[in-house]
């Protein structure tokens, strides 16, 4: 079994440490692609690998019809959309994701950015707490769970929309539900993004969501940026003077924006939600432990294609 980790974003030292021990342990080789700048690389390396595993890095039909061996791609992270699903299913590649590796990161940095938001971006002006505040989670996944958990600390009230999470589930999280997108928007001022990027929520969010907020509404995205419809955002940032918006996902007319609209934004330079040596950790052991699962049991719990 040779496993192959291939990042151009490198994981921690520390986590390939971990990673190496967890396949070599299992009998199986580790060949490392890290810093590649060269799409070549990648489809040189892939060439006789039985397993993948990938940050950010773009698994597309070319890769995997350059890896006649590969049996598994495993995503270090939730959001797989770095993959071609249909693809690997066509050439019979189990794909899977280490959900909640990164959650707690995520949730974290959103309330880093709230804060900041609240403050006026620490410019010296009188800004506002987030205490007593509205907060709407969309999407009460894994990263959203943990927004609703440190949103307690905060004494936030909170509510959630996600069809595919029983209302009880929340309510036992302290969370009110609400089933529409429309109730969410409408009611909270503090709305946070976890949804995927699918044909279905791709520019889902724009002008008329974003101007229902209530006066002073903050939006904060550390989903993906193809959420968004930068034409509706920047219209309703134009529009109502008090809507501000951070995002972990700059979007593409990100330094327009910004021209625009000053401290009333705020984009991190790259997507950092899970830029923490803990998260760092957690995704590429998981990663490896499901790489090895996988190869010598069959087992698929997380697997995200069909």
């Amino acid at each position: 079994m040779k496993v192959l980790i291939a990042t151009e974003k490198p994981f921690a030292a520390v986590a390939v440490d971990g990673m190496r021990k967890v396949i070599e342990d299992a009998g199986a080789e580790l060949v490392l692609l890290e810093k590649y700048t060269d799409r070549k690389e990648l489809l040189a390396a892939v060439a006789d690998v039985d397993a993948l595993i990938i940050r950010s890095d773009k698994v597309d039909g070319e890769v995997l019809a350059a890896a006649p061996n590969l049996k598994v791609v495993v995503r270090a992270g939730a959001g797989y959309d770095n993959v071609d699903l249909a693809a690997a299913t066509e050439h019979g590649v189990c794909v899977q994701n280490t959900p909640g590796q990164n959650s707690n990161a995520v949730a974290e940095l959103v309330f880093g950015l709230a804060v900041m938001m609240c403050r006026n971006m620490y410019n010296g002006t009188s800004g506002s707490e987030l205490k007593d505040k509205t907060l709407g989670i969309q999407a009460f996944g894994q990263v959203g769970r943990n927004v609703a958990r440190i949103a307690r600390g905060f004494e936030m009230n909170v509510s959630a929309l996600d069809p595919y999470c029983p209302d009880n589930v929340m309510e036992d999280a302290g969370v009110s539900a609400v089933h529409s997108v429309e109730e969410l928007y409408r009611n909270n001022k503090v709305v946070s993004i976890h949804i995927p990027a699918t044909p279905e929520t791709r520019k889902s969010i724009g002008y008329e969501l974003i101007t229902s907020m209530p006066k002073g509404g903050l939006l904060i995205n550390t989903a993906r940026k193809e959420v968004i419809d930068e034409e509706g955002l920047i219209k309703a940032l134009d529009e109502r003077g008090d809507i501000k918006y951070a995002a972990d996902v700059a979007p593409d007319r990100a330094a327009e924006i910004k021209e625009r609209f000053g401290d009333r934004v705020f984009f991190t330079p790259k997507k950092m939600g899970a830029q923490t040596s803990e998260a760092n950790i957690n995704a590429g052991i998981a990663a490896a432990r499901q790489v090895i699962s996988f190869l010598t049991t069959g087992e698929e719990r997380f697997r995200v294609n069909k």
